[in-house]
């Protein structure tokens, strides 16, 4: 079975399945098709993070994070959030699908090439696909902005305007940048002719990354955080990543008897709410391990969260602690028929990255180092080679070592909220994965669209719900129902006989494909 937010990125990953593949090689599939029809939330010039399990106990997390240039210029108390000082961290997804493949023909006999791999993703750039609801909204939305991103109008807004949804877009440079990593290797994006290409094209838009640092750039892999909750293991990516944010908020919850509750009510929201808030009052502390200590021990110490459980009052609300942190991605799974799991996020950090286009590559470049400080004295603080804070935060469930949960979502901040409330309803309300995506969601703190620290809540919480919250202090700001604020989630449910059972989030574009045992979807 595979999710992703795109039916074509998912046809894509259900057609290797079927073919044969396993699940890392449908990844691979989705995350290169992805990075064509979804080009507003990721992108060849991005990131990606990788939680990866199988039946045999192995498991591990692939980190898919570029660095900081190595010459950084003065930027003098702020960093840009667009344009060519904000790509100023190189882009790792394309070497995390060299080390996803890697893997797959060491761990899990993988033996489909990169031009069948690739092959959907460079058809729809070259051909064209339709232009969803969501890719119109994001380009109608920063249509003022673009204006001093490089490249981005020529490629994205020919005609001076968003294109309509449902027409035809089409991405003949990108097709041609995917052929060459399919005939020369995922490497050629940094050491070969595309390398050189890419190289150019960053410093003609006057980007501090030179070709040295893309040939420094690689994923690295390394054992995932755990945390057990009611019977599953909870796995998540360590930092730089939020990744145990996500597990101190389930950690802080396993305090508490949801299940006595009801799913969406008042009380199941408000613990969430609360659990959220404690867990975050640590994230500041989260960076780069290789330039900062990350006491994740004793972050997710039983001591540590049982404190934190028992500071919430289930009738007051407590103020939210966290700056905000804007940025959006993509999610998508895959299992095959061995048990073979993957959980990915892929990302190029706000919508349209840094909204420069590199060159003639038809690659949108991320501006993941809009997440440094700029006080190099800060935990987070920016400095040449050094990774960033990163909101990418996919999580697997294991249940008797097995994987028994994929699951992750789009949304920066809203990562480790929206989370909490599927993997409760998941887990502690028993629901099957479509009914726990289409529930009611929370999201604390800013959004593009409301500056307020307030609580977005979905109104299909109820009248009753949002005037209770509002009862224990809750600074409550109503939004949509099932709006895309808060975020677009994926998930596979796995029993323990292999059959697994998926759905993508309503409020986005995507769809789950599952794989019969005869190799029909």
């Amino acid at each position: 079975m595979v999710t992703s937010p795109h039916a074509l990125a998912s046809e894509a990953g259900a057609a290797i399945l079927q073919a044969g593949g396993n699940a890392l090689e449908a990844a691979i599939a989705i995350g290169s098709t992805i990075a064509v029809v979804y080009p507003h939330f990721c992108g060849l010039g991005g990131d990606s993070v990788w939680i990866v399990a199988d039946r045999s106990g192995r498991r591990t997390c692939f980190l898919g994070i570029g660095q900081a240039a190595r010459e950084l210029p003065n930027f003098d108390g702020s960093i840009p959030l667009r344009g060519p000082l904000s790509a100023l961290t190189s882009a790792c997804a394309v070497d995390a699908w060299r080390h996803a493949y890697d893997y797959s023909t060491r761990h899990w006999r993988g033996k489909i090439g990169f031009p069948v791999l690739l092959a959907d993703a460079i058809r729809h750039a070259e051909e064209g696909f339709p232009v969803t609801r969501s890719q119109s909204f994001w380009l109608t939305f920063r249509q003022a902005e673009v204006a001093g991103w490089s490249g981005f109008s020529t490629l994205f807004m020919p005609d001076g305007a968003a294109p309509e949804t449902g027409s035809l877009f089409r991405q003949r440079n990108l097709a041609h940048s995917l052929s060459l990593i399919a005939r020369d290797g995922p490497r050629s994006f940094y050491e070969g002719e595309l390398g050189a290409r890419i190289a150019a094209g960053l410093q003609a838009a006057g980007s501090p990354l030179t070709a040295a640092d893309l040939m420094a750039t690689g994923t690295r892999e390394v054992a995932p955080l755990s945390l057990p909750y009611r019977g599953f293991e909870l796995l998540a990516p360590p930092p730089p990543t939020q990744g145990l944010s996500t597990l101190a908020i389930m950690g802080i919850l396993a305090h508490f008897d949801l299940a006595a509750q009801k799913a969406g009510s008042a009380d199941h929201l408000h613990l969430c709410i609360e659990a959220v808030k404690r867990a975050f009052l640590d994230r500041g502390g989260i960076a780069d391990p290789d330039a900062a200590p990350q006491p994740v021990g004793d972050w997710l110490s039983t001591q540590h969260l049982a404190q934190a459980a028992a500071s919430i009052d289930p009738l007051r609300a407590l103020e939210w602690p966290a700056p905000f942190r804007s940025g959006d991605t993509v999610f998508f799974a895959a299992t095959d028929a061995a048990g073979g799991s993957v959980s990915v996020l892929q990302s190029t950090y706000f919508d349209w990255g840094s909204g420069v286009v590199v060159g003639d590559t038809g690659i949108l470049w991320q501006n993941r180092g809009a997440a440094f400080s700029p006080d190099p004295k800060h935990v987070n603080g920016i400095a040449p080679g050094k990774r960033p804070f990163y909101t990418l935060n996919p999580g697997l469930g294991l249940r008797n070592g097995r994987p028994a949960l994929l699951y992750g979502t789009q949304g920066a901040d809203g990562q480790p909220q929206t989370l909490a409330m599927l993997l409760t309803r998941l887990i502690d309300f028993e629901e099957e994965p479509a009914a726990a995506l289409a529930g009611p969601r929370f999201l604390l703190g800013k959004t593009f669209s409301d500056s307020r620290d307030s609580l977005k809540l979905e109104s299909d919480a109820g009248e009753a719900v949002l005037a209770e919250l509002l009862t224990r202090g809750h600074a409550l700001s109503p939004i949509e129902a099932q709006s895309p604020l808060a975020g677009q989630a994926g998930v596979i449910a796995i029993d323990a006989e292999g059959l697994a059972l998926g759905a993508h989030d309503p409020r986005g574009d995507g769809l789950a494909i599952g794989i019969s045992s005869d190799g029909r979807s």
